[in-house]
């Protein structure tokens, strides 16, 4: 709007103050316009305006920084001039159906010759001394006499003069009513005169006829008579010195409009009634003797158009100078755009010193464009653009039912406001379409810079209440059904603690939230603290500013969320649960691993965790935990080598293959290549699981190298199902000992006598857990779905579910798959022990088949159970460090918890011997559904 105003008012009307000081004084132009012809004379003329509009801008700059005062007093003088100019316009029209005035215009056939440099419209004139040759004949001739060669068209047609205002009666409207465009460098000719022409004889002496300076069509013509009525919003513009302006504005403006639309459209149809066509298409009145038009239409004397121009030109471009200044000093002090605000500064009374300057600075680059045809279609652009947004943002206070959008006036309705917006941008396209799409990537520019650089004060902003709305719709089609597998993505939920000074002691955790987002996704970061809400407010306020300012600087783009509660546990539980909104609920925990846990005063700490992995399995989330997570990189750190090894003990709904993916689409893992390693006994065939494997990521398009460790699996795997079975058929404890030692020393005898080397405490790949009383199925059942471990593979495609992957899965019938889609789980592998075909899930026994991973068995007591488990632990580990010791990134499968909480410490000091040794791990514990596929 400033702009608009500034290059609208001002700039149009310095350069008219310049045409009309030359019409007034000829003499005084610098560059003079006699005996030029053509584009000579266009030239000489805009020159002059330039010189004349930057000596008039100078001087009315003087004057408005000296004392606006006398400019407002002198507003209502400048008025009256406007208006007795308009009236004399009418009055000139009413005389011309009595005495129309005399305005010759010559033609040559129907062509209009400039009269300029002859004084007779005639070839030849009759005097006492007989028929003599004018100066027009001199013009197309090569000599004065009768017997000249002449030019073929000036020889073939008459000369005739008519009338360029024939008066109101004539009809020449029906002449007029209709277009007639021309292009640049085309003749204005009459219609309805006879012209004879020979199409092989070439056009000469074009400079002679008047020509098109510009190709007309009907949108320039809109883009160039717009400018006219862009005052509509200057009632807004003072609406501060108005007493009711509710009241005041809609009348006022409705009337200017009314009046100014009368008084446009009636002078169009009253020249087009009154004045010849091409005297109207003739831009310079070149062949009318340079004459005023309209000063000669008007009554009672051309000097009424002349110093009623030169009074409203004037007036226009002081009050240009006034308010333009003015509404960028406005802009500049409510801090909206910090580029400007050096502009806000001005004298000592208020005076807007710096912004006069540059609205004078930016009415010259106007003036020296000089040509108002170019300027024009800009200057639309900029209020056709004001009044768009305008009209859209109406339109849409109303359509989003903005409380406190009131408004007064009673005839308003919100599809006014939309066909406004419309016709606007329609206009836009109409009259330039390259000026309009300028304009809006400029518009848009100085949006995005208000919305990240500026807008310290807030008005108000009508694309928020559009945003609430959108995303209400968008939560409200969230909640309509769980996500297609395709159309998973990590929502994270971070956690992360502070503190005394409530600064984040994990920052790193933000680093790897940023890396792990190539999914986009949402991401909320929490904290928990301990106390009550009343009396911790400042310090939540403190965690949450520091939260902020953390995710600011690693770039992670989401929500952070600080919950108070009586203890850490329970706080961090409210996170857990409460977090989200909707169907825009967070799917993953990113947590990190508790440092020095084993310390004595750290015990609180690792209980903790252990119950946040208990809630988020019994939540069905998946769970990412970082360990080592200082030594895991910072976004500005680049790895130019090395790799990503997933160790893939059991299939997690696609986990581990997802997250590298993820990471490498980041700059800092992108030159990082991905391996998977996975788990077979001696007599499993490791070429096969291998092929099966790479085909399994082939058709996941993920480009991985496969590996297949091979481990011996320990006889005393027989003797624990066997004492399971004890168990079952309920003899005492002295027979079971007693049947459990001879179990034993059989299985050691048949060791020694197969291999005296083999190991006895090796990976154990399945086991049956103890038989649970009826009270304890339900929650064992819920604890964790069963899972199968890697021993025999065999690649398929699970046409039960199409939303699954083609994975390495055991065939299951259709009523083993008929499982509710939060409670259905891929099986990816199936397992053969002492030559039994593997169960799979739900199968004869009531327990299914469980492995080491699923933790089921009871962790409490230091048995000869667990005992062995903290040797696989140990002989895993063994594997894993030797293969991946130089991985820039390891990723393991996460056992589930301990049943019983007496199991905790067992459990953590379980997961810190498989991850001893390797510098940076990422344990992951999948949710319980497909998060990959094989489709797109």
């Amino acid at each position: 709007f400033y702009l608009g105003t500034t290059y609208g008012d001002c700039d149009s009307s310095l350069r008219l103050l310049g045409c009309v000081i030359i019409y007034i004084a000829p003499k005084a132009a610098i560059f003079p316009l006699e005996g030029l012809e053509g584009a000579e004379q266009e030239a000489a003329l805009l020159n002059n305006m330039r010189v004349y509009g930057t000596i008039l801008l100078t001087s009315m700059a003087t004057v408005v920084f000296v004392g606006v005062k006398y400019v407002n007093k002198l507003a209502l003088v400048f008025l009256a001039c406007v208006i007795l100019s308009i009236l004399a316009v009418y009055a000139g029209v009413i005389k011309t159906a009595v005495d129309p005035p005399d305005f010759p215009v010559c033609v040559l056939g129907n062509r209009t010759l400039v009269w300029k440099t002859f004084d007779v419209c005639a070839k030849t004139i009759e005097t006492a001394n007989g028929t003599v040759t004018t100066q027009l004949w001199r013009m197309f001739c090569d000599s004065p006499f009768l017997n000249a060669t002449c030019d073929k068209y000036f020889v073939n047609n008459n000369i005739s003069q008519v009338q360029g205002i024939p008066g109101v009666t004539s009809g020449i409207l029906a002449e007029n009513l209709f277009g007639t465009y021309y292009e640049k460098g085309d003749l204005i000719a009459r219609k309805n005169m006879e012209s004879v022409e020979d199409p092989d004889d070439p056009s000469t002496n074009m400079n002679r006829y008047v020509l098109a300076d510009i190709t007309s069509f009907f949108t320039l013509l809109v883009g160039i008579y717009f400018p006219s009525v862009t005052g509509i919003m200057a009632g807004s513009n003072r609406s501060g010195d108005l007493r009711d302006a509710q009241k005041s504005i809609p009348i006022g403006t409705i009337a200017a409009i009314t009046t100014t639309s009368t008084v446009y459209m009636s002078s169009v149809v009253l020249f087009g009634a009154c004045i010849d066509g091409v005297v109207l298409r003739d831009k310079f009145g070149e062949g009318v003797h340079g004459n005023l038009v309209i000063g000669t239409l008007a009554w009672p004397s051309p000097w009424v158009i002349v110093i009623g121009s030169f009074f409203s030109t004037c007036g226009a471009g002081l009050q240009s100078l006034t308010g333009a200044p003015r509404l960028l000093q406005a802009i500049a002090k409510d801090g909206i755009v910090p580029a400007l605000r050096i502009f806000g500064h001005g004298k000592a009374n208020g005076e807007p010193t710096w912004s006069l300057l540059l609205t004078a600075c930016i009415c010259e680059s106007g003036i020296l464009i000089a040509s108002l045809d170019a300027v024009a279609p800009i200057l639309s652009m900029f209020f056709l653009m004001c009044y768009m947004f305008v009209n859209l943002a109406c339109a849409l206070q109303t359509l989003l039912r903005t409380p406190n959008w009131r408004p007064r006036f009673k005839f308003y309705h919100w599809a006014l406001s939309f066909l406004g917006m419309s016709l606007c941008l329609t206009l836009m396209f109409l009259c330039s379409w390259y000026y309009a799409i300028v304009a809006m990537v400029i518009a848009g520019s100085i949006y995005k810079y208000i919305e990240f650089a500026g807008a310290e004060k807030e008005w108000g902003d009508g694309i928020r209440g559009l945003s609430l709305s959108a995303a209400r719709y968008a939560l409200m089609r969230l909640e309509e059904g769980p996500p297609h597998t395709k159309n998973w993505r990590p929502q994270l939920l971070v956690l992360v603690s502070t503190d005394a000074e409530q600064n984040v002691e994990q920052p790193r955790l933000l680093s790897l939230t940023n890396q792990l987002k190539a999914g986009k996704g949402l991401t909320i970061v929490g904290t928990a603290l301990e106390g009550t809400y009343l009396e911790n407010f400042d310090q939540t306020q403190r965690a949450e500013q520091a939260l902020r300012k953390l995710m600011e600087a690693e770039k992670v783009k989401g929500f952070c969320q600080v919950t108070v509660s009586s203890n850490l546990r329970d706080a961090t539980s409210h996170l857990l649960q409460a977090s989200g909104l909707g169907g825009l609920k967070h799917n993953a925990v990113l947590v990190s691993w508790p440092r020095n846990w084993k310390q004595g005063d750290e015990h609180q700490t690792w209980r903790n965790f252990v119950e946040l992995v208990r809630e988020t399995t019994a939540a069905r989330l998946a769970l990412l935990v970082p360990k080592n997570i200082s030594a895991f990189p910072s976004n500005g750190e680049r790895f130019t080598e090395g790799h990503i090894d997933v160790w893939w003990i059991v299939h997690d709904g696609g986990m581990l293959m997802l997250l590298p993916f993820l990471l490498r689409q980041h700059k800092v893992w992108r030159k990082c290549k991905m391996r998977i390693f996975t788990v077979a006994q001696m007599d499993d065939n490791s070429i096969q699981m291998k092929k099966d494997l790479t085909t399994f990521l082939y058709h996941l398009r993920i480009d991985a190298m496969v590996e297949v460790v091979e481990m011996v699996r320990s006889k005393t795997l027989v003797m624990e199902q066997r004492s399971q079975m004890l168990k079952q058929i309920n003899l005492t404890k002295n027979e079971r000992e007693r049947e459990i030692q001879s179990i034993t020393d059989s299985s050691r005898g048949s060791i020694r006598r197969k291999n005296p080397a083999a190991v006895t405490t090796q990976l154990s790949v399945t086991e049956e857990p103890p038989a649970a009383s009826k009270e304890e199925k339900p929650e064992e059942e819920s604890a964790s779905p069963p899972v199968s471990s890697p021993a025999q593979v065999q690649l398929i495609h699970d046409n039960t579910n199409p939303a699954s992957p083609a994975t390495p899965a055991t065939p299951l019938t259709p009523s083993e798959t008929a499982q509710s889609p939060g409670e259905q789980v891929q099986m990816t592998w199936t397992e053969k022990c002492d030559g039994e075909p593997a169960k799979p899930p739900g199968a004869a026994t009531p327990e299914g088949i469980k492995d080491i991973f699923n933790m089921k068995p009871e962790w409490e007591n230091l048995n000869q159970f667990n005992v062995r488990r903290m040797h696989t632990a140990l002989r895993l580990n063994e594997v894993i460090v030797k293969k991946s010791s130089e991985a820039k990134l390891v990723l393991l499968n996460m056992p589930g918890p301990p049943k019983n909480r007496t199991g905790d410490e067992n459990y953590m000091e379980f997961l810190e011997v498989l991850t001893e040794g390797l510098n940076r791990v990422l344990l992951v514990r999948g949710g319980g559904r497909e998060v990959i596929t094989i489709y797109s």
